[in-house]
């Protein structure tokens, strides 16, 4: 069995083929899409963070709409950059969206991915420390965020406060109790996924990873589960960690789906990005009897408890809600999904 569910990117253009024109469109829709794929008896709905770009940013004002407007699915994200987070605020934002929403908040975390700016966080306001790089910073930020979650007490009250205080230090409000086993890493690297386990973080591990051993995307991407799985039980935390991974999944069932995406799946590709070679796994285009065959050989989906189908958001709501249905109805039960 697997929680499965979207991930949608957010992208909005003004041209002529594109269904959501606006970030106005980009947002309204996807609440819409969260609405319709927990009708769909998908698990969760998550959404990338990029700054300076026509995508989503801002997360926060998001999730707390679509907690409000759905009862049951997953709200997250996948991921947010932690360069740009101020942690104390961002944990305040958080802790306000996960009680709006219930306790279904699940927020991904990491260092970020290449920008559309130079060192766009320093215009946010934030530097690395003397010796600390970019990533360091961001992994810094994770830490006080991830210990802000927590829930003690750490500020010295006013003596004389304009509102009665609770007695002892006081800590960031509002509080969401659970939200810290809620908080996911997204990894690119193996080192970095053992780095989340110690932690105390689910992992989530996407379409990109540091290519690190030559091999298929999926065989390395099922390496650094298995080895982040290990840093865990090494840890040794009580609870048991969840892994997601995400996927292009397109099963081709009639002529918008061919015309989209029947011309072939390709392979794996590696590039470079950031000064790392990366290898960028790859999508998945097929009927579903084809696509079920295919899918079983992909090592690091089966490793995974958590998969995030990756939407095309442009085409709109109505075609990105029939390409989760196709997948939950006609291929997820055939292989043991669901």
């Amino acid at each position: 069995m697997k929680k499965i569910g979207f991930l949608s990117f957010g992208h909005w253009s003004p041209a002529a083929h594109s269904q959501t024109r606006s970030a106005g469109d980009a947002l309204l829709q996807s609440i819409d899409l969260a609405v319709a794929a927990e009708e769909l008896g998908a698990d969760g709905a998550y959404f990338r963070v990029h700054h300076f770009a026509r995508q989503l940013a801002s997360p926060f004002p998001l999730l707390a709409a679509v907690g409000a407007k759905t009862s049951r699915i997953e709200v997250g994200t996948g991921v947010i950059d932690m360069r740009y987070e101020n942690p104390l605020y961002m944990a305040e934002d958080a802790g306000a969206a996960d009680l709006i929403a219930g306790g279904r908040l699940q927020l991904g975390v990491s260092r970020g991915s290449p920008e559309q700016v130079i060192e766009g966080w320093r215009h946010f306001g934030y530097a690395p420390a003397d010796g600390e790089s970019d990533a360091d910073m961001g992994r810094r930020h994770a830490e006080v965020f991830l210990n802000v979650l927590n829930g003690e007490g750490f500020a010295e009250p006013n003596p004389r406060p304009m509102f009665p205080n609770p007695p002892g230090l006081l800590r960031i409000e509002p509080h969401s109790a659970g939200l810290r086993s809620r908080i996911w890493w997204g990894s690119a690297s193996n080192d970095t996924a053992v780095w989340a386990a110690k932690q105390g973080m689910n992992l989530q591990s996407s379409t990109l990873k540091k290519d690190e051993s030559g091999e298929p995307f999926h065989v390395q991407q099922a390496r650094q589960i298995r080895l982040y799985r290990d840093a865990w039980k090494d840890a040794g935390h009580a609870r048991t960690p969840r892994v997601s991974v995400s996927r292009s999944i397109f099963a081709l069932v009639d002529d918008r789906d061919r015309a989209y995406f029947g011309r072939g799946d390709g392979d794996d590709q590696v590039g470079v990005i950031d000064n790392m070679r990366a290898i960028f796994g790859r999508s998945y285009a097929a009927e579903p009897d084809k696509l079920v065959e295919e899918l079983k050989a992909d090592e690091a989906i089966a490793e995974a408890d958590t998969l995030l189908l990756t939407v095309p958001n442009q085409l709109g709501v109505a075609y990105n809600a029939h390409v989760i249905e196709v997948i939950l109805e006609q291929v997820a039960p055939a292989l043991g999904w669901r």
